[in-house]
């Protein structure tokens, strides 16, 4: 049975439902992937509370990645072939059993990598890539400060930093997540239990890092700020200070929102600092967008990137998958399966 998970209001994983679908038809230019594997992101609990954009109207099918088999062409203009496992990078309408998607966003997949792996590399990889090589340009000889190292986008950014040969990388995520950030190289900084500004501070004598990934959004952003070097980059690409558990409370985003910094462009200027907003779902240049995501499966094929998947979820589990996320349970990438 063809099934896809649907949104139907604002509100907590239990507003998430399951329903039957109808398989829809590829146009000229187009493929439909038999879906296996589909990842869930942040945005997409965020989308969910309602506080995600840009988003369809209520209800809809959230998903910006899958993986699975090539089962029907809209024309004979794609090289792809009927069979064929790939990966593809939705605009959204990902978790589905059955995506239509165009041509030019699905890759075909090595022999090597298995599907559960492809469904965890276009939004993350994708974005950690996007931030640090494409907008930042970045050097061996620079400084990387990750927040959320743990996470699907951390875990993919910290193995970016390591091949690109960069060794002052300091990453934040609970005390309980150190050794996988360790394990790349990098410094593990307790967000519970330290400061990451005092110990940014102090371990480069004031200077600051070159890099910023920020995911939280709130006073965290403004925190992060001023550890940024002269001639940094600063990258927010989430809001998760607004929504610190699955409930969604008008209260606790606002306070997010009055605590989010506003940048003054000559303040800016004057201190040498650039901010970057990022948002891969709204990225319109997909050549640029595809020329990187061949990249990341160069990565994959010499076996300098290895994808982290926490757990896999039935889809049916939909709503398990997003209260654990929420309960920062994850190390890496979550999935849903369709069977």
């Amino acid at each position: 049975m063809a099934i896809k998970v649907e949104f139907t209001k604002a509100g907590s994983p239990k507003s998430i439902r399951v329903a039957k679908m109808e398989i829809p038809e590829p146009k000229a230019g187009q493929v439909r992937v038999k879906v296996s594997f589909a990842g869930i992101n942040f945005a997409d609990l965020l989308m969910r509370l309602g506080f995600y954009q840009p988003r369809p109207p209520y209800p809809f099918t959230p998903g910006y990645e899958v993986s699975g088999v090539v089962d029907a062409l809209g024309d004979e203009s794609t090289e792809l072939t009927i069979g064929q496992r790939v990966v593809a990078a939705m605009p959204s309408g990902g978790q589905a059993s059955y995506v239509v998607v165009d041509a030019n966003r699905v890759l075909p997949l090595p022999d090597e990598l298995s599907l559960e792996a492809a469904a965890s590399l276009p939004v993350t990889y994708l974005t950690a890539h996007h931030m640090l090589h494409h907008l930042g340009h970045l050097t061996e000889d620079e400084s990387v400060l990750i927040h959320g190292g743990a996470g699907g986008v951390g875990t993919a950014a910290l193995q970016l930093c390591q091949w690109a040969g960069v060794r002052k990388v300091w990453a934040t995520a609970s005390g309980s997540k150190s050794e996988i950030i360790e394990s790349y190289g990098a410094t593990a900084i307790d967000r519970h239990n330290q400061d990451f500004v005092s110990i940014i501070k102090k371990q480069t004598d004031n200077e600051g890092v070159d890099h910023i990934l920020d995911p939280i959004g709130g006073d965290n952003l403004a925190r992060s700020l001023s550890v940024l070097k002269e001639g940094g980059r600063l990258y927010t690409y989430g809001m998760s200070a607004v929504a610190p558990s699955s409930k969604r409370s008008m209260l606790r985003t606002y306070l997010a929102w009055r605590k989010t910094p506003a940048f003054d462009p000559l303040r800016l200027m004057t201190r040498n600092r650039g901010v970057f907003g990022v948002h891969m779902g709204t990225w319109k240049n997909e050549s640029v967008m595809l020329g990187q995501l061949q990249r990341i499966m160069e990565g994959v094929r010499s076996g300098v990137l290895q994808p982290v998947i926490d757990s896999v979820f039935d889809a049916e589990d939909v709503a398990e998958a997003h209260q654990y996320i929420h309960d920062a349970k994850n190390t890496g990438k979550v999935l849903l399966r369709f069977k």
